[in-house]
């Protein structure tokens, strides 16, 4: 695996607490390989009256939103995120009436007394595990964000919030598949096992080399794409359903949580 270094210090060595510090200074960097065993999470903050539309989505859509933690409203850390959530993630999206209007460092100005943050698992929270297990994790060796997709499979709606799911890719040796599914199926609340195997066609993805977040990573001979339900999907809901404000982190720029990657194995 590529190593990753920040200041002379290798990234995956720092802690919840020094990785934050580091975005706050104003490092804007995709979070994989950050915080070894320290698990990340992805923010979308919504306006109150949406939360409970949200954690009805999420509820139905458990494999795609699985919610590890939500806070008060206007509250800008949890009880798993001890850091501010307006300035210590490595960036943001803001979102208004169905559009991404702008990708910023901070959000202090933008949040807003009625929003609620809601802290969703993410997959890179089972990536240690896969390469313990001898699964080659892609993104990782060159250095690059994960490839991201939105498909053509619709999640359950809400009366208020519908849209489509979001998946994330990593090309697996086809004697691994097996592997890289039984070990990513123990982290049910960060995704767990891929909801794809194979064919991108299959679920409406035309070009693999042309992802819809992230950064395209080589398929090698041999290798079979696997697809895991991303936390964009909250996302990409906001655009769907034209909701009128909200903010969430850029794709692969994760809140890094002050909770441990193992607290989430289900053995």
């Amino acid at each position: 695996m590529r190593r990753f270094y920040s200041q002379g210090v290798d990234v995956a060595d720092l802690s919840p607490a020094q990785a934050r510090e580091r975005f706050r200074a104003g490092a804007r960097i995709p979070t994989a390989g950050w915080c070894r065993g320290w698990t990340q999470a992805n923010l979308i903050a919504v306006p109150k009256r949406l939360r409970y539309d949200l954690l009805l989505f999420a509820h139905r859509n458990p494999q795609a939103c699985p919610v590890l933690d939500v806070g008060e409203p206007g509250a800008w850390s949890t009880e798993l995120f001890g850091g501010d959530l307006r300035t210590d993630l490595p960036g943001y999206r803001l979102y208004r009436d169905g559009e991404a209007v702008a990708d910023l460092g901070e959000v202090v100005t933008e949040w807003r007394e009625d929003l609620v943050p809601f802290l969703i698992g993410c997959s890179f929270t089972f990536e240690r595990a896969l390469l313990a297990a001898g699964v080659p994790v892609r993104h990782l060796e060159s250095g690059t964000n994960v490839p991201m997709y939105v498909t053509s499979v619709p999640c359950r709606s809400t009366g208020t919030l519908s849209g489509p799911l979001v998946v994330s890719m990593r090309p697996v040796p086809g004697e691994l598949v097996r592997t890289a599914v039984e070990v990513s199926g123990r982290y049910p609340m960060v995704h767990g096992a891929p909801v794809h195997v194979g064919d991108p066609a299959a679920i409406g993805i035309g070009d693999l080399a042309r992802p819809d977040y992230g950064d395209p990573v080589e398929v090698r001979a041999g290798e079979v794409p696997l697809f895991w339900a991303c936390g964009m999907t909250p996302q990409a809901a906001m655009l769907a359903s034209g909701v009128d404000y909200a903010i969430g982190h850029l794709p692969g720029h994760m809140a890094i949580m002050d909770v441990r990657d193992d607290d989430y194995l289900v053995t």
